[in-house]
């Protein structure tokens, strides 16, 4: 069994006996009146454990409720908070000494998500991803791949969540061989094109897949800059895959559609269509949304969205645009269990999808407005100045 599988304890299993039965749920995609109870019982247990440790969260409570969601659960109280609210106010649950790791949402400046995970809480959300990679059969014990890293080289003062993440994912397949786009510099993170360009003809050249995880706009650029440069295509070996994370912001400009961007990766590096999927996540919401066979974000049991209307935050039916929020119970170190997203976004049933997954889905449209604040995906577009 792959570790991250392995059984996790919530901190008080007589408090969190139901986030417990919740989080244990093995199958990422189930669905039901019993898992809708379920989740509304863990619901109930979270809101008790932060009002009983966060005195912010314990007000917003008394305020009045928010108008409720149907596709979270009609008696699920959810306080909206903002994802915002993170960048300007540390807010823990937990006691400072419990603090397991501490990641941080932007890049080199600006405003930082300070986010503090409890042992619980960090490993709950790497078992959701781990479950979601076994569903898909994305863990390969026994097969090592080579991995070429759209992502922050590691360095010992890095703590960003994308650099956390995509490290982990390489936890589920040996490595032979990895590779980093944004190498570290010993003053700061330089975005090596031509690095990734000699990795991925080497790997051509090898006997085993390979995984391509990060931030989708290096990865285009990589193939522009091999297409200008009258490379010809590359045949990557057969089982290799692209799990992209990360967005393209800060290069909206340069951005294709999703359909040309994977018909791009797929004549460029010979990797079939099934075989490419985009995610959603964020340091405030740790709970993974991977793309199904026909790349929709289907909503995992452990979570719930809805969207919400950006100027009444009431809810939206499914189909409109609004504000993107993402509820789970998971969470015991940070109150941030209902979180509206600075995204918009749209809401489907899982009937609207050609796939056999049941649970909702959403599509992500960008950014709402324009912010003073950086994500790690902004500050690395910016690594990216000059590179045309």
């Amino acid at each position: 069994m792959n570790p991250h599988l392995a059984p996790v304890e919530v901190p008080d299993p007589a408090a969190l006996g139901h986030v417990q039965r919740l989080c244990d749920v093995a199958s990422p995609y189930a669905a039901g009146p019993d898992e809708d109870a379920l989740f509304a019982a863990a619901m109930a247990e979270a809101h008790d454990w932060h009002a009983q440790r966060s005195p912010f969260f314990a007000s917003l409570l008394q305020d009045r409720p928010e108008a409720p969601a149907p596709t979270v659960g009609s008696g699920v109280r959810t306080p909206l908070v903002p994802a915002e609210f993170f960048k300007r106010h540390e807010v823990l649950s937990v006691p400072r000494e419990d603090v397991f790791l501490h990641l941080t949402s932007s890049g080199t400046s600006g405003q930082k998500s300070q986010m503090f995970f409890d042992e619980w809480t960090i490993r709950a959300a790497q078992r959701m991803v781990a479950r979601i990679f076994d569903h898909y059969g994305w863990i390969t014990p026994d097969q090592p791949v080579n991995y070429l890293l759209y992502s922050y080289e590691p360095a010992p003062s890095l703590k960003l969540g994308t650099s956390f993440t995509d490290n982990y994912l390489c936890d589920f397949a040996p490595a032979r061989h990895t590779t980093h786009a944004l190498r570290h510099t010993g003053s700061g993170h330089e975005f090596d094109v031509h690095g990734c360009i000699a990795a991925l003809r080497r790997y051509a050249d090898d006997d085993v897949p390979v995984r391509i995880l990060g931030f989708p706009a290096f990865l285009h650029f990589t193939l522009e800059r091999m297409a200008a440069a009258g490379l010809p295509p590359l045949e990557l070996p057969q089982g290799s895959l692209v799990v992209l994370g990360g967005g393209w912001k800060g290069h909206a400009d340069r951005q294709i559609g999703k359909a040309a961007f994977y018909a791009e990766i797929t004549a460029r590096l010979g990797i079939p269509r099934d075989r490419i999927r985009d995610t959603f996540g964020s340091v405030e919401h740790c709970v993974p949304y991977v793309e199904c066979e026909e790349h929709r974000l289907h909503v995992p049991v452990w979570s719930r969205a809805a969207v919400r209307d950006t100027a009444t935050l009431r809810p939206l039916p499914y189909g409109e645009p609004g504000f993107l929020h993402l509820v789970s119970p998971y969470i015991t170190s940070v109150p941030a269990h209902s979180v509206v997203m600075g995204d918009l976004a749209s809401l489907h049933p899982g009937g609207e999808c050609g796939c056999p997954l049941p649970t909702d889905w959403f599509t992500v449209h960008g950014r709402a407005g324009v912010s003073r604040n950086r994500s790690c995906a902004v500050a690395a577009a910016e690594l990216m100045k000059g590179m045309s």
